[in-house]
């Protein structure tokens, strides 16, 4: 029916259909571009379903969507039928030294190069980020002649020159602020005939030199990268410093220099909404990386659910303190706090909290998630044997717990659900799938500290002392299905079992935990409701027009035999008519296509299309046939 079985999971978490030697938009794999599929009912070799093996294979080279960070394969439950997946490495080409950068952090701090040779030409290109206004980017000097390079204000940049004919200045003047930590190119030419300077994609400034005069550049002195001869020197960060074809090696000899770091600090300006879930983006000595640490979360970008299946009877025990601590010394620990500093309580009381988890089960009743404490509080979240989902609060200050019902949506369907609890002091919010988040508040007699907390359980409650009758009785026989993507406050009780991390000796598990990816695709699209549904049927409220009944009156039902033969006769005429206009117009026509250029020699449409599209790598074996599209 159209709809894919499998497929690839790039950049930003999106899912792609097309596969090695095919393109974005085109849900085919090599073959079915080149027209050689084993089956040419098939767009893949795989599709065909063949006793052999058939294979597929290809290079994914639209490197918005890379890197691949997961395959999903579906319909691997028919008997006799296996399947192998591998994915490659991630191959990168390209100018070594682009990202050879250095970090000037003092107005007087430099680099110096030898001598720059450009007597009759020079071909200088960088790029540059910073917050200052102004400064000098390079600057080398002779007896009269110099050549400079510098950051003139907020929005100009100025290339100036003096070859014994008196100095010559070229400035550009940009429409937005170049002062604005952001990467920005700038390229300046120089020859015989003529100077240009061009700064990002802004019209190129030009001037002739004149017809007469000096010619021949001739500098002496070293070059100088930033500050030079007590001009106010550049604050920020320089990269790929090319100049007559040669780039410099700015990060080396930035090690041995004051005031210069090698490499560019402040990628997580331009970088850091890369890192998502609460990963914190960390900058590194040519570029950044995400420290998913603190989050639930794993991958590069922190976009990699870490979840696991639990079997009947599995659960798992995260303490909040490590093994053989005692009260005493809890005192001063801070685990549990959230990022919030007023949530830091030194002594383990919670004002505040913030859950959230993804689960998948087709049995109920059962236990979720349940946090103990050295006292009688206690938090859970419970599925109901209705199948409804329940949030359990006590607080101290009630006879009975505080319950959260929500009783008209039913959780244990086998899909992934989303649970995102946040409570402040007496407020608490909850949201549920993508539906709209849901306030709630608990009793005035109800207190708002969460006293010592002691441990967290998935999947099962086992713990010493008095538990709440209902979820005693919950208990049994255990949460069976999927749990993922558990975080409460700043602990990530499942990835530290499933990830050797310095808390995974806080985790006890009873049973064999195996990783999975169950709940990496949580619904997008909420389902109707009754109201808004139009294919609803309610029996109550359904107002069906001769639902069952017949036509009172002898008048109402000649009325309906009238209209009914009037309808007829139109619809003959009708006929008649497009018959007889075909029939005199049938050698009569013109014919045009209007096609993609390169579709004459394509071999297929797809192929046309990715011949036009300077996106699509791959080549297609030209032939002179046409196709109609």
């Amino acid at each position: 029916e159209g709809n894919p079985y499998t497929w690839w999971v790039g950049k930003a978490n999106e899912k792609h259909y097309y596969w090695g030697g095919s393109g974005p938009g085109i849900q085919k794999c090599a073959c079915g571009i080149e027209r050689n599929c084993t089956d040419p009912k098939y767009y893949c070799n795989c599709d065909a379903d063949y006793k052999q093996w058939r294979k597929d294979t290809g290079m994914l080279s639209y490197k918005e969507h890379l890197p691949v960070s997961q395959v999903v394969v579906g319909d691997i439950d028919r008997p006799g039928s296996e399947a192998k997946i591998s994915v490659g490495p991630v191959r990168c080409q390209g100018d070594r030294n682009y990202w050879n950068a250095a970090s000037f952090v003092t107005s007087s701090s430099y680099l110096h190069f030898s001598t720059f040779q450009g007597e009759t030409s020079a071909d200088i290109s960088f790029y540059f980020k910073t917050s200052a206004s102004d400064g000098v980017f390079l600057e080398n000097l002779g007896n009269t002649d110099f050549i400079k390079l510098e950051l003139k204000s907020a929005t100009e940049v100025s290339f100036s020159f003096d070859v014994g004919n008196g100095p010559v200045e070229i400035v550009v003047k940009s429409p937005s602020q170049l002062n604005d930590d952001q990467w920005h190119r700038v390229n300046a030419e120089r020859n015989v005939k003529q100077a240009s300077l061009q700064v990002d994609q802004f019209p190129l400034e030009v001037r002739k030199a004149p017809t007469e005069g000096h010619t021949r550049l001739e500098l002496y002195s070293q070059l100088y990268v930033g500050a030079a001869g007590g001009q106010q020197g550049f604050l920020g960060c320089i990269r790929s410093l090319r100049m007559n074809g040669v780039t410099l090696d700015l990060e080396e000899r930035a090690k041995v220099t004051p005031g210069v770091k090698p490499g560019c600090s402040g990628h997580c300006t331009s970088y850091g909404m890369y890192c998502a879930n609460g990963g914190k983006c960390v900058e590194k000595y040519n570029g950044y990386s995400c420290d998913c640490s603190r989050t639930a979360y794993d991958g590069p970008f922190c976009i990699k659910d870490v979840g696991a299946f639990f079997e009947e009877g599995m659960w798992l025990r995260y303490n909040f303190h490590s093994p053989g601590t005692s009260m005493k010394d809890l005192v001063s620990r801070t685990l549990l706090s959230s990022a919030d500093p007023e949530t830091t309580m030194p002594n383990l009381n919670l004002n505040k909290e913030e859950l959230s988890f993804s689960f998948s089960t087709t049995k109920s009743p059962c236990v979720l998630l349940y946090i103990s404490s050295y006292t009688q509080d206690f938090m859970a979240v419970l599925v109901k044997p209705s199948g409804n989902l329940q949030i359990r609060y006590s607080l101290g200050g009630t006879k009975e717990p505080y319950n959260i019902d929500v009783d008209h949506r039913n959780m244990v369907n086998g899909q992934p659900h989303t649970v995102n609890i946040t409570r402040n002091g007496r407020d608490i919010v909850l949201q549920l799938d993508h539906y709209p988040p849901t306030s709630y508040s608990l009793p005035a007699a109800s207190d708002i500290q969460f006293n010592s907390p002691k441990a967290l359980f998935l999947g099962k409650v086992i713990e010493i002392g008095k538990i709440d009758q209902d979820i005693y009785k919950y208990n049994t026989p255990g949460f069976t299905g999927c749990l993922s993507r558990v975080q409460f406050n700043q602990i990530a009780p499942l990835k530290a079992a499933l990830r050797p991390t310095n808390a995974s000796s806080h985790v006890h598990i009873q049973g064999e935990l195996v990783e999975s990816n169950c709940g990496a695709s949580p619904l997008t699209i909420p389902p109707m409701s009754a109201a808004t549904d139009p294919w609803h049927l309610d029996s109550a409220s359904a107002d069906f027009p001769y639902n069952g009944q017949a036509i009172g009156d002898g008048v109402n039902r000649n009325s309906a035999i009238i209209g009914g033969v009037i309808a007829v006769v139109i619809f003959t005429i009708l006929c008649t008519l497009v018959f007889l206009i075909r029939y005199m117009f049938r050698h009569k026509g013109t014919y045009h296509t209007n096609e993609a250029k390169g579709a004459e020699s394509a071999e297929s449409a797809d192929a046309a299309i990715m011949n036009n599209d300077p996106n699509f790598t791959e080549t297609i074996d030209e032939s002179k046939k046409e196709w109609l599209i």
